[in-house]
């Protein structure tokens, strides 16, 4: 495969978290990756057979860490190909792939999927792509699913996760979370104001802009204090209402006691009885469009 071009300007990015070069942004979408990924029972667990992917795309990859593991769990993938806005997460992620010795067969690259994909056509036989509601406004859809079944073979896969804002029985962050939601549905990330309002469109998305076949999983993720997952998931959320701030005062009237209801939903979420829930779905389907 020719390695797309790398050395340029980077184009401004729609990611909800303006700062790329913020570290502790890079530290929160490890710890998401792993959430996610440990939550939903593995990389791919709704394929019936991964063994049959040889070339794998995975889009607005972050730091990497779906991809990684993806190579780690399937040794027969021959390729496997991350992209991101961002050449600091492309970079962390470069070096986290020779670390675990995979660069072998991983590879990262800046690229700006909103405007094309710089691969060939139908040159991968899976294209993935988890949480894009941070990056994809709802009238990016159409042109960046069909970038993905342009990349796709005829009869590859079309795989997209999205995941709801998470909830929980604290007052405090239930505060942040629809701070939250207002925010993105104002930058226009998703359909309508609920919470879902990427996921219960998605599989609708996929089929009316040619993936065939579309089915779906949900996933209902719960949290609570004293776990791992219930620490990682305080970690994320954590980080997670700092980093979006900046996000949050653009497109919100966030309140100048922002810091402390802040302060008070890190006390909330550390109590015994603390549970939040966090709802995912994967809708996938197969390509029918000619290469």
């Amino acid at each position: 495969m020719s390695t797309p071009r790398n050395q340029r300007r980077e184009h401004p990015s729609t990611y909800f978290v303006e700062d790329r070069s913020n570290q502790e942004e890079l530290a929160r979408l490890q710890i998401l990756d792993q959430l996610a990924t440990t939550g939903m029972g593995g990389v791919l667990p709704e394929q019936p057979d991964p063994t049959i992917f040889r070339r794998v795309l995975d889009v607005g990859c972050g730091s990497g860490g779906w991809l990684i593991e993806a190579a780690k769990t399937y040794p027969t993938i021959s390729l496997l190909v991350g992209v991101d806005v961002s050449s600091t997460m492309t970079a962390y992620a470069r070096n986290q792939a020779e670390l675990q010795q995979v660069s072998d067969r991983v590879e990262f690259h800046a690229m700006d999927a909103l405007r094309r994909l710089e691969f060939p056509n139908g040159y991968f036989d899976l294209v993935n792509h988890r949480m894009g509601w941070s990056w994809v406004r709802t009238w990016d859809w159409p042109k960046l699913l069909q970038e993905y079944q342009r990349v796709c073979i005829p009869g590859g896969v079309i795989r997209v996760t999205e995941a709801d804002l998470p909830s929980g029985n604290s007052p405090a962050m239930m505060h942040l979370h629809h701070l939250l939601l207002q925010a993105v549905y104002h930058a226009g990330r998703l359909f309508t104001t609920d919470s879902n309002g990427v996921n219960a469109q998605l599989a609708d998305l996929l089929h009316r802009y040619g993936v065939q076949h579309v089915q779906t999983r949900t996933y209902r993720l719960e949290y609570h204090v004293g776990t791992p997952e219930g620490q990682n998931f305080y970690e994320d959320m954590s980080r997670a209402y700092r980093t979006a701030l900046p996000f949050l005062r653009k497109w919100t009237n966030a309140s100048e006691d922002y810091d402390k209801t802040y302060q008070q939903a890190l006390i909330e979420m550390q109590q015994p009885d603390f549970v939040a829930v966090w709802n995912l779905l994967t809708a996938w389907g197969t390509n029918g469009m000619d290469s």
